[in-house]
This record gives C-alpha cells, sequence and structure tokens, in this order.
C-alpha cells in the first residue's frame, strides 16, 4: 500500500445508505435452513481463533477455551493468551503501517469498509449469525439485527458520515486559498469491545481505522467466535495488514502495557463503568510520557427505566417491558432494569405482564421456541443469583416472577420481576446486566414528583422511555430528565436504537456520550491542521495607518 501510487481523479460520492433489512426467521424458512447449517458447520470442529497480528496468525500464549453460553459443556474455539511480547509485536505493527495509512484517501479506505459491509450482508452473513447465536448466545432474532443488519449499517452509515466530514472545507477570501487536513490521531488507538454486540465489535476498531488511524484491538473471548470472523472479512474487503491488529488475552495485562506507551493515541472502549474508570485513572498515571494527549471515548452501564403516565397506552407499556427487559437476558446497555408505573395502568397490565414473563422459554437458541438464552458467563449468573436472593430478603420487595438460576447445562436466569415500595432500593439504581425488572408503583397525581426519582436514582444516563398520551406530560418529563439519558424514547421501548435513525451514547456514569452513528463518533479520530496559502504575498510591511 503506498499512498504516493493512488492516480485516481475524481470526487468519491458515498452511495446513500440504508438500513439492511433483518430476516424474520419463521420455522421452516430458507433462511433459517441455511443458518442452522451454518450453525452445523461451526459446531463440527473446534476452531483455532487466533492473534492476528500485520496480517499474520499466531496462537501464542497459554489457550482457553471458548464455550456455548447456553451449553457451557460444548467447547467452540480455542483462543490464546497475550504476553508483553504479543502486545507490543501489534503496537509494532500498528505504527510500521501508520505512515501509509494515515495518507490513504479517505475514499480508499471507505471503500474498504463499504466492501466490508456488503460482505456482512452477504457472503458472511449466515456464518456471522451462527457465530453469535453459539458463541453469545443469542436468538435468531437478536443475533440478525446484531450481526448482519447493525454489521453492516455500521460500514455503510459511517463511510457517509466520513464523506460529509472530510467535504466540510473552510472558505476564504479572493486571493487567498485555506484547506483543513484532516488528519489521523499521531500513534495507535486501543480499542477494547464487549461481548454482548458483535456490532459493537465491528464498529469501534473500523470507526477509528476508517478516520486514518492504526489500532490494536482487543476483544471479548467471550465473542471471540464471531469476532474472528469480522476479523477475515475485514483482509477480504481489502484492509492492509498491520491496520487492525487482534490480540486475545486479559483485558488488564492488554491495557496496562498499552496504555503506557508513549505513542498511545486513544482509547475506544464499550464495557463496564468501572473499569472505564479505572483505564481514565490509567490513562492521568501515564499522561506525562505521551507524544499527545490521548481522545478517550467509552460508552458504559446503564440504569434504563421506563416511566409512565396515567395517561399512558397499557399494552404499549406492557409491551416494551417484556421486549427491553428481557430480550437477550437482559445483557443491553439499554435494556430496562427499572419501571415506574401510576397504579392504574398498574393494575391493569400486573397479571398479565406476569403470567408472560413466568411463560417465556429460557433455553437453547438455535430452537425457534426460545425467547432468550443464558447469560455470558457463571460470573454474570452468580451475580444475578447474588442480587436477587439480596432482594428476596427484603421486606420492601416482592417477588412477582422468576428469581431461580438453572446453571446445570447452561447459565440460565430465569426473567425476573420484583415489586419494591422502596424507590432508593439497590435494584432501583444498580446495574445487573441480566434480565432482572423492579417495579415501583407511584399513585396517579404523583407525576411531577415521581420524574425527579427516575433523574435522582441512579447515577446512570444512557436510555430511557416515556409513556404517555398527555402531551403536556411528555414535555414536563422531556424537560425535568433533559439529563437523563442520552436516548430518550416517547411511546417506544429504551432499546434498539437504529444507525441513522438513533445516535446511541450517554452521559454521568454511561460514558463519554459521543453518539456512536452520528459525525460525532468519527470527529473525535481526527485532529485537524488548518493549511492557509496566500497566492498574491505582500512584499510592504507597512498597514495603511503608518502612510505619511
Amino acid at each position: 500500500m503506498s499512498a504516493q501510487s493512488v492516480s485516481v481523479t475524481g470526487n468519491f460520492k458515498v452511495p446513500t445508505p440504508y438500513n439492511e433489512p433483518s430476516r424474520e426467521f419463521r420455522p421452516g424458512s430458507p433462511e433459517a435452513a441455511s443458518v442452522k447449517k451454518a450453525i452445523a458447520e461451526v459446531t463440527s470442529s473446534v476452531r483455532d481463533l487466533p492473534h492476528v497480528i500485520n496480517g499474520e496468525r499466531s496462537m501464542t500464549g497459554e489457550l482457553r477455551n471458548v464455550v456455548a453460553p447456553h451449553r457451557h459443556s460444548q467447547v467452540l474455539g480455542r483462543i490464546p493468551t497475550a504476553d508483553e511480547t504479543v502486545i507490543q509485536a501489534a503496537i509494532d505493527a500498528a505504527l510500521a503501517a501508520q505512515h501509509d495509512w494515515s495518507r490513504t484517501p479517505w475514499w480508499e479506505r471507505a471503500a474498504i469498509f463499504l466492501r466490508a459491509g456488503d460482505l456482512a450482508a452477504g457472503k458472511y452473513r449466515d456464518e456471522l449469525v451462527a457465530t453469535t447465536m453459539l458463541g453469545q448466545s443469542k436468538t435468531f432474532h437478536q443475533a440478525e439485527i446484531d450481526a448482519a443488519s447493525e454489521v453492516a449499517d455500521f460500514f455503510r452509515y459511517n463511510a457517509h458520515l466520513a464523506q460529509q466530514i472530510f467535504s466540510d472545507q473552510p472558505a476564504a477570501l479572493q486571493g487567498e486559498g485555506n484547506t483543513l487536513d484532516q488528519r489521523g490521531l499521531e500513534g495507535f488507538v486501543l480499542a477494547i469491545t464487549p461481548f454482548n454486540f458483535t456490532a459493537i465489535a465491528s464498529n469501534l476498531p473500523t470507526t477509528a481505522a476508517l478516520m486514518g488511524n492504526v489500532v490494536v484491538w482487543k476483544p471479548s473471548e467471550k465473542s471471540a467466535l464471531s469476532n474472528d470472523v469480522l476479523m477475515r472479512m475485514f483482509e477480504e474487503a481489502g484492509l492492509p495488514p498491520g491496520v487492525i491488529n487482534l490480540i486475545h488475552g486479559s483485558g488488564r495485562a492488554i491495557s496496562d502495557y498499552a496504555m503506557a506507551h508513549p505513542d498511545f493515541a486513544g482509547l475506544n472502549f464499550t464495557g463496564s463503568t468501572d473499569v472505564f474508570r479505572s483505564l481514565w485513572k490509567k490513562t492521568g498515571e501515564h499522561i506525562d510520557q505521551y507524544r499527545s494527549f490521548p481522545r478517550l471515548v467509552g460508552e458504559t452501564g446503564g440504569k434504563n427505566a421506563v416511566v409512565a403516565h396515567p395517561s399512558a397506552d397499557t399494552g404499549a407499556v406492557r409491551a416494551s417491558l417484556i421486549r427491553s427487559a428481557f430480550e437477550y437476558s437482559g445483557q443491553k446497555c439499554s435494556a430496562a432494569s427499572r419501571t415506574y408505573l401510576p397504579r392504574s395502568v398498574w393494575n391493569v397490565i400486573k397479571d398479565e405482564l406476569i403470567e408472560t414473563t413466568k411463560s417465556l422459554r429460557v433455553g437453547d437458541v438455535v430452537e425457534h421456541e426460545t425467547f432468550t438464552g443464558a447469560v455470558i458467563d457463571e460470573t454474570s449468573l452468580r451475580k444475578l443469583e447474588a442480587a436477587i436472593e439480596k432482594a428476596k430478603g427484603l421486606e420492601s420487595h416482592t417477588l412477582l416472577a422468576g428469581g431461580n438460576v438453572h446453571p446445570e447445562e447452561g447459565w440460565f436466569v430465569e426473567p425476573t420481576i420484583f415489586e419494591t415500595t422502596d424507590p432508593h432500593a439497590f435494584t432501583m439504581s444498580e446495574e445487573f446486566f441480566g434480565p432482572l425488572l423492579t417495579v415501583y408503583v407511584y399513585e396517579d397525581n404523583e407525576w411531577e414528583s415521581v420524574l425527579d426519582l427516575v433523574d435522582q436514582t441512579s447515577n446512570y444516563a444512557l436510555t430511557l422511555s416515556i409513556f404517555a398520551n398527555d402531551r403536556r406530560a411528555i414535555s414536563l418529563a422531556l424537560d425535568k430528565l433533559r439529563n437523563a439519558s442520552g436516548m430518550t424514547y416517547v411511546n417506544d421501548k429504551p432499546t434498539g436504537a437504529l444507525m441513522g435513525q438513533v445516535s446511541f451514547g450517554g452521559g454521568r456514569a454511561s460514558g463519554t456520550n459521543d453518539k456512536t452513528g452520528s459525525r460525532l463518533a468519527l470527529q473525535r479520530w481526527l485532529s485537524g491542521r488548518f493549511i492557509h496559502e496566500n497566492f498574491s504575498p505582500s512584499s510592504e510591511w507597512r498597514q495603511p495607518y503608518l502612510a505619511q
């Protein structure tokens, strides 16, 4: 790859993006049969899931098994654990690729990821869905909207947004020229991605790379199966070796080493709030030795609320709670885990909400009858088990549905609902990242005061749903809850942000609110240089006021 070899002239125009349609996977449908065939192929052997450094694959390091959360006896793959030698090799490869990649025209970079978008929607679609179902315990629907549709959406919309950014150039006076040189950051970006969305794993390293940066990518070991497919897809799309280097291992060990490097230029992170705070502190410890001030981007936790007004559509509230609290076992950053319902609404929906929740099937995601699969691992199951048992012991809490875990075959947690009389209880403020919903019932005339509870009870501010048909009630809620979320949904569930429609991110303890899916998320990975040229320079040093 050489920036000097580019000879094409003309203004490249990114196709207008659209949201990739998701398949329905009805029982017996061709798409269901196709993905089941891909699942059989994936499970026919145990895959090696190597480091990929400068395009070379390596299994260097202690090997660990990757298992299916819903059948934890089933080994799907093996990953190596990076030591300092491997981490340094990834950094060296990235820095070696930086010069040529940063000088590659933006449209050449965009073309690679547009190609990746088509591969995600086409050739690699079934394999991405199958590996996400198996490794991350997602149902057909949840895997499709994530690993196929949203992955394709990220690449297509990001390329479109990049075009807008690079086309935005300054004005100039006659006789002068001004150019904004939108450079990547000086150094390498560390991308640390979570298990719960294959799309996030695809987006964090490639957003930085699209804007001209080189990347060391540390994915979650829990999503290594699908992330290996992503890496192969990037390479087939034309990504040069060294631009994105994937290494497996301890997040702490990799971040300790990489973030102490003088050329550490930025962090693109999705994960827990506590981990992000520790990474921020780590940056501060090394601030004097960096070549530049690093960019820190983080999307972290959420304690997302559904708050309903007495005028709310009761059926819509009930459906929203079931889907947003229990789809993918509540393992979405945006999942609803607390709800504030007026007594009149609660009296209408309570029985059906409880019965529906009890009827939700938890099990093998390959079976069409399954509503949700397992939580990601035993650590997650035990954390949820402890929270449920603690809530059972509180006089202020009444268990309405669920309340049990089943770890024998998979890491299964029943969709669980508590009703509480204490709006400040730990179940209303702490994030558990699982299928645990707590209901607080307020009197119908307490709308304004309950909004204060929604705002003040939790430190998070990611997503929020307001259900009401009274426009004055909606307006009041939007005003009082202005800083309580980065995404506010009116008469809709708080999950399911769609690329190009809703930009994802929140404030307070939920992250830096850089809005994935917008120009803001891409702009963070650029460092501007203004170039001013005078076409008719003056040789006169005197200003007019000095004339005699």
